[in-house]
């Protein structure tokens, strides 16, 4: 009997768990880029002065769906959205250097290239710094070329190139700052094949009619879980009456 409250009681916590992954990727059902987070059960062993006789479920997200989403064109000269399997270079807050999919980029009071967020943009020798100019275009290959101030239309000179990479998803995971880095943690090095499509963002890949559907099943599960707990109070009450009867 205690088995099987032990099991309700851990299913009904973990349940919660899983729900706010579906939560989190319902969320950010429209956020640029995002990648949705995958939710799993499992059993698990209870380990402690004896033999491990007791379970109990364990929810965890165990990777993350690098598909990629649809391209959403917005006609703006600092959108870009990688292509194919290719990424962008950033510097996370922490110095670290992370990856994104896609950015509407802008250039700061400083003239830094940012992302949306404020993260540096990585280019061939660190942050690309972007000179005062009339017009920026990103080039397929991730070149940044401006027309500078006082210029003519046809004068356009090329200051960077965006650091675009090509690594393996199985090399990616998702941090807890929702960039994603090497799971190794060494930056990856520029691939030249990389390419970007200007004016152009990435949409979030969530399916939001699957997730609604992974929450309301998981709402169900946990209704289940509660109901048994009782089921175990009504077995342990008829138990404990028989054994007063004795």
């Amino acid at each position: 009997m205690d088995k099987m409250l032990y099991i309700s009681m851990t299913g009904a916590s973990q349940n919660t768990k899983a729900l706010q992954a579906h939560a989190n990727n319902l969320a950010n059902v429209s956020t640029s880029g995002f990648k949705r987070d995958f939710e799993q059960a499992r059993s698990m062993s209870v380990f402690g002065e004896g033999l491990p006789a007791r379970a109990y479920a364990m929810s965890e997200r165990p990777g993350t769906d690098f598909t990629s989403g649809s391209l959403q064109e917005t006609g703006r000269d600092l959108d870009v959205a990688a292509v194919g399997d290719a990424w962008l270079a950033v510097q996370a807050a922490d110095g670290s250097e992370a990856y994104v999919r896609t950015g509407s980029l802008q250039i700061d009071a400083l003239g830094m290239l940012r992302t949306a967020s404020g993260l540096p943009v990585l280019g061939n020798a660190g942050p690309i710094a972007v000179p005062p100019e009339q017009k920026v275009e990103i080039g397929q290959d991730g070149t940044i070329s401006i027309r500078a101030l006082g210029e003519a239309p046809s004068v356009m000179a090329e200051v960077d190139r965006l650091k675009l990479v090509l690594p393996d998803s199985r090399q990616l995971e998702k941090s807890a700052d929702g960039l994603v880095r090497a799971r190794d943690g060494q930056p990856f090095e520029a691939d030249a094949n990389a390419r970007v499509i200007s004016g152009f963002t990435e949409a979030s890949n969530v399916n939001a009619v699957a997730e609604m559907t992974a929450m309301l099943s998981l709402s169900r599960q946990f209704e289940l879980h509660v109901k048994m707990m009782r089921t175990a109070e009504d077995n342990s009450s008829a138990v404990a009456r028989v054994m007063q009867l004795s």
